[in-house]
């Protein structure tokens, strides 16, 4: 099929790239010529592992442009992936969904086109983006005959750091429409990932337990409320098992056995219950932050999807507590975070717990020192006034420090060769902010160590 795909952000680039290597014409639109022109020259301008190979793979069928009316005329599907960042009452802001629709309908010709929701937005922005489609396309003096479209809602279910596994061996495909030809389009389109008749990139091997995957075919409003109650739901685990954690440290409980020992209830599973400093990313405060204003509409309360926030938010100042508690006084201390992305595999730094720990540990007159094996540079640009607290060097992190905060689950720190910085510091303190690290071993190597839960 032909494809125009508008957005190159995390979901319109993951999507566009791997609808291309599965062999579909793709046109990506996007109004940023640096980023373009960045694209067309095999770069990608965000770090997600795999997606540079993939662009090499995918590029003959792969067009990058910052015109509408390149990329839509003729398209059979035509995504909108633009950004839909939370508005200050918690709405999302949908001005850039507005724009795209409205120059989506200036240049539709096809005798039928998809035109799909793939960015994360409220539920009924299928019917609101159906009628600015309409009434922009009626205001075109060249509007061609024989022209129709529809809208439809097709969620991401992506995990950053996995996109490419997660889009081409999904665990289902969502798809929602109040037209059934649209369903049907998109049914063919997703085909082939549905049947898995694809041969796999060479660096993603498909996995084994990997066979035929689930199709929700449903309604516009069901599509979109699929994606916020999942997002909600995986939340709600994070926070429930944050709380547990704090009850264990009380009791003298083992919230890591106790995490496994209800995670291998089937029915509750293990994933997403592992305790730490907290959810970050650009999804899930979002989303559970957009399904409460939602509900306000109505007239309506969420108190449990606002407690994982509450809860969520809570972590990142019991962080800081566990430092107090221990050092007594954090002014003049030099505290090291390591990470400053949200979660490891990625350079995203929205809504990253290292940004509101490192901001509550100044404000009480510490000095910090952050260290991120990728996101640096990104956090230079997008935090130009925290940037001289970043250091290149571990060394840099560890040296003369107070206590040391593991906050990212990076591969680098869990493998660090720990014993070589235990003499740098002034007092070898590790809150372990993720509990992932080894307690024997690191105090065997001369570290008290701290964990966030018990």
């Amino acid at each position: 099929m032909k494809v125009c795909v508008v957005g190159t952000g995390y979901v319109g680039l993951t999507t566009g790239v791997s609808l291309a290597f599965l062999g579909h014409e793709v046109t990506c639109v996007d109004l940023d010529q640096e980023k373009v022109d960045m694209l067309r020259g095999g770069r990608c301008p965000i770090y997600e592992p795999g997606m540079e190979e993939l662009l090499v793979e995918a590029a003959q069928n792969l067009t990058f442009t910052t015109s509408y009316a390149e990329g839509v005329p003729g398209a059979d599907v035509v995504f909108v992936a633009v950004q839909t960042p939370s508005a200050p009452d918690g709405s999302p802001d949908l001005r850039y969904l507005r724009s795209a629709a409205e120059s989506v309908a200036q240049s539709l010709d096809h005798e039928f086109t998809v035109v799909v929701n793939k960015s994360t937005v409220p539920i009924g922005s299928g019917n609101w983006v159906d009628a600015i489609l309409r009434d922009s396309f009626a205001t075109r003096a060249d509007r061609p005959e024989n022209c129709e479209f529809s809208v439809a809602s097709n969620p991401e279910f992506l995990r950053e750091g996995n996109a490419i596994h997660d889009t081409l061996f999904p665990d289902r495909i969502v798809i929602g429409s109040d037209n059934p030809r649209a369903l049907e389009v998109l049914n063919q389109l997703y085909r082939p990932l549905i049947n898995q008749t694809f041969t796999p990139p060479s660096f993603q091997p498909r996995p084994d337990d990997t066979t035929a995957v689930p199709l929700v075919s449903t309604d516009l409003a069901s599509a979109e409320l699929i994606k916020y109650a999942a997002n909600a739901f995986l939340a709600l685990k994070i926070s429930y098992v944050n709380e547990i954690g704090q009850l264990a440290g009380k009791v003298g409980a083992d919230i890591t056995e106790v995490a496994r020992g209800i995670g291998l209830d089937q029915r509750i599973g293990s994933r997403f219950l592992e305790p730490g400093v907290g959810w970050g990313g650009s999804c899930f405060g979002k989303d559970t932050k957009a399904l409460i204003a939602t509900a306000s509409e109505y007239k309506y309360d969420m108190p449990i999807v606002q407690a994982a926030r509450d809860v969520n938010q809570r972590q990142r100042e019991i962080a800081v507590e566990r430092l107090q508690s221990e050092l007594r006084i954090l002014k003049g201390r030099k505290i090291g975070l390591l990470g400053v992305a949200f979660k490891p595999n990625t350079d995203d730094l929205r809504d990253s717990p290292a940004l509101d720990i490192a901001s509550l540990l100044v404000a009480r007159g510490a000095r910090v020192k952050l260290h991120d094996p990728i996101a640096g540079d990104r956090f230079r640009r997008e935090y130009p006034d925290m940037a001289p607290h970043l250091s290149d060097t571990l060394d840099g992190v560890f040296d003369d420090c107070d206590a040391i905060v593991l906050v990212t689950k990076w591969a680098q720190y869990l493998e660090l060769d720990w014993g070589k910085f235990v003499g740098l510091m002034r007092t070898p303190i590790v809150l372990d902010g993720r509990n992932v690290l080894d307690q024997e071993r690191m105090e065997r190597l001369g570290y008290k160590y701290i964990a966030m839960a018990g």
